[in-house]
Parts: C-alpha cells; structure tokens; sequence
C-alpha cells in the first residue's frame, strides 16, 4: 500500500501539471500525442520494468544509487507505469471543463499558470478519480514490482508479488485468500471512483 500510494503521489506531482500544459497548448503534433499516451495505457508491466532495471542496473547510469531491489526502485517502476493513464485522464478531464473559466480567468487579469490551476480545480472530482484509477492500477501489477523489487520477504515483497509466489510454490489456499483481499481492495477502489464521479 505505501509503495503503490508513493508511486501514485509521485505520478500526480509530474502529470497533473503535464497534462494541464498538453490541454491548454496547441501545438503541432498534439493529437499524435493524445494518441501515443492513450496507446501506453496498456503498457505492459514487464516492460516498464525492464525499461527501468536497465537505468538503476548497477551497468546502468544510475547503478552507483544502489536502487535495485528496493521499495525506491518500485516506486519509480510504478510511477512510469501510471504516468500515461493518469497524464491522458487529466487531459480528458480538464477537456470537459467550460471553456469560459480560462477565457474568464485570462481575462481577469490572471496568468496562464493562475488559469490552468483554476481549471484544475474546476475538474478536481475528475482529477481526483484518475488518482485512485492509478493508485489501483499500481497496487495490482505485478511485473514491475518483481523485476525491479526482486520480492524479497518482509522488504519488498507486495500482495500480488506473494499471491505469484505463493502459487508457484504451490500454496494455492494462502495465494487464494490473498487474492480475495486484493480484489477487496480493488472494489473499495471502485466504490471510492464511483463516489467521486457521483459528486462530479
């Protein structure tokens, strides 16, 4: 739970304000873009994690950090896996806000940093939902927390890391109940977006 929160905490520090830049700005190429982003949120985990292992490697240029097979590692593996879900969800959002609130807020005297702050705002229920839709999409892989974690009992072994070793090991009863536990976690995810959408 600490990892994938970190890991979604961080994302929302680099994405929020990535995807209110990209939403605001007319460029050449956006929509290309729009379409790369939405393309990664399928990533798969693995990759993710091999892209990351081959920085924090001690072969890599970030080897002499000494990252690899620690929560730290983790949680930049799971921060680059939510990025696009939560960059693309915040340009959806941010897309459905009035119009006018920018061109009110430009007008009024404010500068572009004062209006994207005030659009987000505006979509913070949104926002707020790509949030747990990414914390809920970290707390659940498996591939980047294995590779980069190396599920190593009491450190950095996660639930889904132990319902893989569990079943390989052949404690199918402990994998299953460990199971049962992540999918309650994912529904009062779920609720928790339904809620918030709701209110919206």
């Amino acid at each position: 739970m600490r990892v994938s929160a970190a890991s979604t905490l961080l994302a929302t520090l680099v994405c929020v304000p990535l995807g209110a830049l990209i939403s605001f700005r007319s460029f050449r190429g956006k929509r290309f873009l729009l379409n790369l982003i939405q393309t990664f949120y399928s990533l798969p985990t693995v990759c993710v994690g091999i892209f990351v292992l081959v920085f924090i490697s001690k072969a890599g240029p970030l080897g002499s950090l000494g990252l690899l097979y620690t929560p730290t590692a983790m949680v930049i593996g799971q921060a680059v896996l939510i990025s696009p879900i939560m960059t693309g969800l915040t340009i959806s959002a941010l897309s459905g806000v009035d119009k006018s609130i920018k061109d009110t807020t430009l007008s009024l005297g404010a500068s572009e940093f004062q209006a994207m702050w005030a659009t987000v705002k505006e979509a913070r229920f949104a926002v707020g939902a790509a949030f747990i839709l990414g914390f809920g999409r970290a707390i659940s892989e498996v591939g980047v927390a294995w590779i980069l974690g190396g599920n190593i009992d009491g450190y950095t072994r996660t639930l889904t890391t132990a319902i893989s070793y569990e079943s390989q090991i052949g404690d199918f009863s402990l994998a299953l109940a460990l199971g049962i536990i992540l999918l309650c976690v994912a529904l009062v995810i779920a609720v928790m977006v339904n809620v918030i959408q709701q209110r919206r």
